[in-house]
């Protein structure tokens, strides 16, 4: 048996309300995603200050207390993806379609250039729409 442990391309963090348990998924992201993820926390923090957040089945997500969670975070091998619960309602629409409706995603590969401008205004008109779930 080999005993090398796993590498995961998802952090494996405590599901836990706060800032405390998003820094720890952010700082256990791997490689070039490590420094993206600060990067995205502090775009969404400026963006929309006073966002609650919480680490929910291993991804980092952002709300409006009483609202709900409009945002997601979860590290795969190749790319990052952000969910925008109701994406469809963000004007330009993020990319990448989702099988619900409601749901688009952003994916962002190694090596490609942000448009923090962009990013933070999708998530700005994000946390002014009802949420999924409850923060």
């Amino acid at each position: 048996m080999d005993s090398t442990p796993s590498r995961r391309a998802n952090p494996q963090i405590a599901k836990a309300d706060g800032d405390a348990p998003v820094q720890a998924y952010i700082a256990a992201m791997p490689g070039w995603k490590r420094d993206l993820g600060r990067q995205l926390d502090a775009l969404i923090m400026q963006a929309v200050p006073g966002a609650c957040k919480a680490v929910k089945w291993n991804s980092p997500l952002y709300g409006i207390e009483g609202q709900g969670w409009f945002l997601g975070v979860h590290c795969f091998t190749k790319y990052l993806k952000v969910a925008f619960f109701q994406g469809v309602s963000l004007k330009p629409l993020p990319p990448v379609e989702s099988k619900d409706k409601n749901t688009r995603y952003f994916h962002i590969y190694e090596g490609e250039k942000l448009d923090a401008a962009q990013f933070a205004s999708w998530a700005k008109q994000a946390s002014k729409l009802p949420g999924w779930g409850k923060t």
